[in-house]
């Protein structure tokens, strides 16, 4: 889908991208044949930028999310999705200021995490295999608490489904929008961050290791999701093209996951909560 986006180039917005396409001019190849239909740029200009979004095609997602609107990150997901990681931290509170308890990182095939006091350190080499990082919301929270956190920058690109699931009508945070994208969350379901912050307070306080194990795995079915909402997001964008038969992507398998909810704490949650 990438290379049949235009609207990543000046002058050049959703109707004359749409304008363009039904006038059969598809790809940036039609484009750099027709340049003379874009308004406001020379041909030799259009060929040009054409030529620099060919070069950032190899390793250089940057170039694209620059370019385009955050609600416009699904379009680059397919060409970088094998050099993408899906990325959910938990934190001591839900605040900026919050330590990072536990990372959660997702490439489509391995699970890994991250505890704090006991491998938190290795993020930060295991990031730097990937171009991409996608996130809910991780473009005004994640990102900036690692960042505080570990006193670095994170120079990947950023596909935030905020952004992209917030075009579509979807709203109301992550499990919001799960739950308007009909996933479940089984056991987990009903739980939210403020559960994460006791269950971490339960480990640091008892090592209390089934507070932790309960933790990891809301982390991890957090960043898991994430693929699930970002093929869905995806799907129903180029559903809005000419593309859709072609560019449709298969809905994502669930990785076996190790960790698993402690019941009897889930238990205790809910009796506390009042959640049903």
């Amino acid at each position: 889908m990438l290379k049949q986006t235009f609207c990543h180039l000046p002058t050049i917005g959703y109707t004359t991208e749409q304008r363009l396409w039904d006038r059969g001019v598809t790809t940036w190849e039609h484009l750099a044949g027709h340049a003379h239909l874009v308004k406001g740029l020379s041909s030799s200009e259009v060929r040009e930028l054409l030529d620099l979004s060919l070069a950032a095609l190899d390793d250089n997602p940057h170039y694209f999310t620059e370019r385009l609107k955050r609600s416009d990150g699904w379009r680059l997901f397919p060409h970088f999705r094998g050099k993408s990681a899906y990325l959910d931290i938990e934190t001591t509170g839900l605040g900026h200021e919050s330590d990072i308890t536990t990372i959660a990182l997702y490439d489509s095939r391995e699970v890994r995490t991250y505890v704090n006091g006991r491998n938190l350190e290795d993020f930060l080499d295991d990031i730097e295999q990937f171009q991409v990082i996608i996130s809910y919301n991780g473009i005004s929270f994640d990102i900036p608490v690692i960042e505080r956190y570990f006193r670095t920058r994170l120079n990947q690109a950023q596909i935030d489904l905020r952004y992209v699931l917030a075009q579509l009508g979807c709203r109301g945070g992550l499990k919001g929008c799960e739950r308007q994208m009909g996933i479940n969350r089984g056991i987990l379901d009903g739980i939210d961050g403020s559960f994460a912050v006791s269950l971490w307070r339960e480990y640091e306080r008892y090592s209390n290791e089934a507070a932790l194990e309960t933790l990891l795995a809301y982390n991890i079915e957090d960043t898991v999701n994430l693929e699930r909402l970002m093929v869905e997001a995806y799907n129903r964008n180029v559903g809005k093209t000419p593309f859709a038969q072609e560019f449709s992507l298969p809905f994502p398998e669930c990785p076996p996951i190790i960790q698993q909810p402690d019941p009897e704490l889930m238990a205790q949650w809910f009796r506390y909560s009042g959640a049903p």
